[in-house]
């Protein structure tokens, strides 16, 4: 992955002195009198628009702003490079995260607290609660700020729901009713499936996380220090006993298993495929890779409605900031990503570029801002937003979780469990389960 260069300011000693007060004054904190500040999350140029658009709002900013200089870099959070580049004095002031990186971060020291800086602005009281909760340390120090979301709900086709009988304005709610629907779907024929699922690549143990969310259960829970496995129990047996009974029993879910990302989406796009667990933004993907249609395609809430596992993009602070720059840090973010003054600008480019507008998330806001999102919308939209109705209605409900530590390697584990009661009708859940807690156990210990 290409990163600019961090730049540096190179302070001579004829021009800093010799004495060791002097040099702090040449640490690159500032340039011309300005605050040098280095973020990330720059789109790369094969992303024109996107491209294009950081770097404008990187110059209105400074327009409004000009005691601050701007740096921006590609790039995005790498686990792989993340702590040589602290150590080493390379990462950004302010760096892009993802929803499963805060907690971590936070515990190991390697991000700024900014708690005492965020009361200055605004617009973060009006960030949805849940999601600044992931930015937050068991303290009730905050750390950074959301930018996007996501949670998963039920994706699927309302043409076939029609076709078979179904309500396609009350997708199923329940996971009993996901199997009934299901069922009625698959009667159609030509090797139609009513539900579609995981199961190679960690996208099955992806989607056994969700659905295990969706009942109330927990991939893992933290013992002291360490985590370790919490699904093999009655919800996790649940889980998979239920995929088994659609695929055997019901004969719901199509012959073809071992099935990948793409897979489920090609199906959708193709009109054989009735309903799987899904984002959103699954659907416009589905429309332009996949010959699919937008009236065709509605999104529900995570049957059963416990917890949805959830996700998304932030910024963090480099620990070692000054003041200054989280200061400047959270000017920049509270104006590029976390501004409701820019909602209806935002929204109306995205619309003018030709990305789908009135899909149901991102989604950051609450009360005013949360008015003004929706109002966009409905202005820009060109997408079916009545199709997510039941999404919106539904999900405000739902508790989010996030994915759990070495999400990666534990949903490799879980893949082996849901491809197994996918392909073999005898498959024995119970030691399925007990084989993958060992496994992630081990995998854990290691967190």
């Amino acid at each position: 992955m290409y990163r600019i260069p961090l730049r540096r300011t190179v302070c001579l000693a004829l021009t800093c002195g010799l004495i060791a007060t002097s040099l702090a004054a040449c640490t690159g904190d500032s340039s011309n009198g300005k605050i040098v500040l280095t973020v990330n999350g720059l789109p790369p140029k094969t992303e024109k628009a996107n491209h294009k658009k950081f770097l404008d709002d990187v110059a209105e900013f400074e327009k409004l702003n000009p005691d601050i200089d701007i740096q921006p870099h590609e790039g995005k959070m790498d686990p792989k490079t993340f702590t040589s580049r602290l150590a080493g004095g390379q990462l950004e002031d302010v760096f892009y995260v993802y929803f499963t990186d805060p907690a971590n971060l936070i515990a190991k020291h390697q991000a700024a607290d900014i708690s005492e800086y965020v009361d200055d602005f605004d617009s973060v009281k009006l960030i949805r609660k849940d999601l600044m909760r992931i930015f937050t340390g068991p303290g009730g120090a905050v750390y950074g700020l959301p930018a996007k979301n996501y949670s998963l709900g039920l994706l699927y086709n309302r043409a076939l729901f029609t076709k078979a009988g179904l309500d396609p304005d009350r997708p199923p709610t329940t996971w009993d009713d996901v199997r009934s629907a299901a069922a009625k779907i698959a009667k159609l024929g030509g090797k139609t499936a009513g539900y579609g699922d995981y199961s190679t690549n960690n996208t099955g143990g992806w989607h056994f996380t969700a659905e295990l969310y969706s009942m109330g259960g927990k991939i893992a829970v933290k013992h002291g220090k360490t985590y370790k496995a919490a699904f093999n129990d009655s919800l996790g047996r649940k889980v998979l006993q239920n995929l088994s009974d659609m695929r055997w029993k019901d004969h719901s879910m199509g012959a073809r298993q071992q099935l990948d990302y793409d897979d489920l989406l090609r199906m959708m796009g193709s009109g054989k495929l009735g309903m799987y667990v899904a984002t959103g933004d699954n659907i416009p993907i589905i429309v332009q890779q996949y010959d699919g249609h937008y009236k065709d395609y509605g999104l529900g809430p995570i049957p059963d409605g416990a917890g949805t596992l959830a996700g998304g993009e932030g910024y963090m602070f480099n620990p070692k900031d000054t003041p200054d720059k989280i200061r400047a840090g959270l000017k920049w973010l509270t104006f590029a990503f976390d501004n409701p003054d820019r909602i209806d600008h935002n929204i109306k480019w995205e619309s003018k570029v030709g990305n789908p507008v009135g899909l149901p998330q991102p989604a950051i806001w609450t009360g005013d801002a949360d008015k003004s999102w929706s109002a966009a919308l409905k202005t820009y939209a060109n997408v079916p937003r009545g199709n997510y109705k039941p999404f919106v209605d539904g999900m405000a409900q739902v508790p989010i979780r996030v994915e759990p530590p070495k999400a990666q390697q534990v949903y490799a584990v879980l893949d082996e469990a849901m491809n197994s009661v996918l392909t073999d009708e005898h498959a024995d859940i119970g030691k399925l389960l007990d084989t993958a807690e060992a496994d992630v156990n081990t995998i854990l210990a290691e967190a």
